[in-house]
């Protein structure tokens, strides 16, 4: 015999796990990134919807900032790692590795990616944006 909460709960897990899915940036807040240097987690009750994600913020002011212009919160190239990107492959970025140059958030695959992408960040954006432009034209 199923009981049933047991039924219930099997019922909502799959809704929660899809729900998780569409959370941009891991539930990561994208003002925070530039506003407070850091992978600030946003707060499940203060989301916006964008391209199909739900983007959640730390706070009012940051989610106001986005809805007003979401594309200059928004990781550049896609979200992708601009250092794989600048190799020629299509990597998704982890939104806990960052950097922001020229007030542009780029994610990166991990630790040793953001630090090779300080230690020539020109190059390697020049060449991730010439890859970038060859997948979207």
């Amino acid at each position: 015999m199923i009981r049933p909460a047991a039924l219930l709960f099997a019922l909502l897990l799959p809704a929660h796990a899809a729900l998780a899915q569409d959370w941009a940036l891991d539930g990561i807040d994208p003002v925070g990134y530039s506003r407070e240097g850091a992978a600030v987690p946003g707060r499940p009750d203060l989301v916006t919807m964008w391209r199909g994600k739900a983007w959640h913020f730390a706070s009012e002011e940051n989610r106001a900032d986005f809805e007003a212009n979401p594309k200059v919160f928004a990781p550049a190239l896609g979200g992708l790692c601009v250092v794989a990107l600048s190799e020629g492959r299509s990597e998704p970025g982890n939104p806990r590795y960052f950097a922001v140059i020229d007030q542009r958030t780029y994610l990166l695959r991990s630790e040793s990616a953001r630090q090779r992408l300080m230690a020539d960040p020109q190059q390697i954006l020049a060449r991730a944006k010439t890859v970038w432009a060859k997948m979207h034209p």
